[in-house]
């Protein structure tokens, strides 16, 4: 049985907690995950790289040289491929599509397996709640810096948003805060460690055992 402990705002031991083994506790998957991954990037591109074909291309729209009797090898246009200037042949399109598509067992599959490597390399932590009294960006960086995790790329996890907490942590870079819903492969693989609270737990571990 996977077991963790609790923490409060100041770092210290609250109560112990048993983690659902059919989530920490499997053997991480990770070809899933990999694909889990690509597909996140992939579905980020914004394919806006043209290229222009040679009907595209100003210009060339006569022959350079009459066809025989100059010496020269035969040309229809200088916007031909193979001249300086011509059209570029199987250049990228902006029209191209880079989305891909993954099964929703492998979804959860994948970020098992990514909350898996979390637990294995002592990267999560968990704490009784997140509230700050005031919405300044010393409360988040207090807060990390008594995990000591202040210079880390750092994934903190809620069960909902609140005002102070979400103007507290936009200002710094190396913090991304979303909720217990957002949660997928990609930003966990990403983030050096993973901050959750108590209640974003409960309901992360309920959605990713639900039939």
């Amino acid at each position: 049985m996977s077991k963790t402990q609790i923490l409060n705002c100041n770092g210290e031991k609250v109560k112990d907690i048993k983690l659902n083994d059919n989530i920490w506790g499997i053997v991480p998957n990770d070809a899933v995950l990999h694909n889990a991954i690509v597909l996140n990037m992939a579905n980020r591109r914004q394919a806006s790289a043209s290229t222009k074909t040679r009907s595209e291309v100003s210009g060339g729209g006569r022959k350079p040289w009459r066809q025989k009797g100059t010496g020269n090898a035969r040309q229809g246009s200088i916007r031909a491929t193979q001249w300086r200037g011509g059209g570029i042949v199987f250049g990228p399109n902006p029209n191209r599509n880079y989305t891909k598509k993954m099964n929703k067992k492998e979804r959860r599959l994948a970020v098992k397996s990514a909350l898996a490597y979390k637990l294995l390399d002592k990267e999560l932590i968990v704490v009784d709640d997140i509230n700050f009294a005031t919405s300044k960006t010393k409360e988040m960086v207090n807060l990390l810096t008594k995990f000591d995790i202040e210079n880390n790329k750092v994934l903190v996890v809620v069960s909902e948003l609140t005002e102070n907490v979400c103007l507290a942590s936009r200002n710094l870079a190396n913090v991304k805060l979303i909720t217990f819903e957002e949660v997928n492969a990609f930003d966990l693989v990403s983030a050096d460690n993973l901050l959750i609270t108590a209640g974003a737990l409960e309901k992360l571990e309920e959605v990713l055992t639900r039939d």
